[in-house]
């Protein structure tokens, strides 16, 4: 699935061009408008990349900064502050303040675009991978090809986007909104239930026997990849 990036801007033009330019690169993308908006947004999804104005209205950039680097879950998300401040003492203060990269406003899109593909790459090279590999599963993202093991397994279009999702981003708990946007797409109504069933069939689909589930079940929050799954145990 596309890499979600979170767009906290509180210029509405600003806003509007980068949650235009980023999907049309391929992008999920989720604008806050304020520093207080955006530290509650990553509450209820880890985004995988943030593009963080210096000045907020609520909390300011840096703060955010700070403290999204002080959390485990968001310690280690790339940052890349938009600003109008051209001072050199101001972009390293962003800098040691825990940002991965600086641009100045009015900045080039394309230059913007390849930075936050170097930055998603370098943080997560699976975000790119055509082949994802966790203990004895195999998904050939590329190909539409699932191996378990020693048997190849034909999973449906559905399964198949489901599995992938999870996949890329292990341990991370989605709810049943959220795999339905991610999977399914904000554009098609269906009935959050219609998770349950589609996770049922994968893994009756993906496990067999005795073999461990991947997929793990938060009792009243959602399901995820179970990041212990492959590691082998002392």
């Amino acid at each position: 699935m596309a890499p979600l990036i979170l767009v906290v801007e509180d210029q509405d033009d600003i806003a509007i061009m980068l949650r235009y330019n980023l999907e049309a690169a391929g992008y999920q993308v989720v604008v806050a408008m304020d520093g207080d908006e955006a530290s509650e947004l990553t509450l209820d999804a880890v985004p995988d990349l943030i593009l963080l104005d210096w000045m907020l209205p609520g909390l300011s950039g840096i703060e955010l900064c700070r403290r999204w680097r002080k959390r485990k879950k968001t310690a280690r998300v790339p940052i890349i502050m938009l600003t109008a401040r051209g001072v050199e003492e101001e972009k390293i203060r962003g800098l040691k303040t825990g940002a991965d990269d600086y641009m100045v406003k009015p900045f080039s899109m394309p230059e913007l675009l390849a930075r936050i593909e170097a930055l998603l790459r370098r943080a997560n090279p699976q975000l790119s991978s055509t082949m994802l590999k966790v203990g004895d599963i195999e998904l050939d993202c590329e190909n539409h090809r699932l191996r378990r093991a020693d048997r190849d397994i034909n999973l449906a279009a559905t399964e198949f986007r489901l599995l992938e999702f999870l996949m890329r981003n292990p341990g991370r708990v989605y709810s049943r909104a959220q795999l339905l946007d991610n999977v399914w797409g904000t554009e098609v109504y269906v009935d959050e239930r219609t998770v349950d069933v589609h996770i049922g069939r994968l893994r009756k689909a993906i496990n067999r026997g005795r073999q461990p589930d991947p997929v793990r079940t938060v009792r009243g929050s959602g399901y995820a990849f179970d990041e212990r799954f492959g590691v082998k145990k002392n």
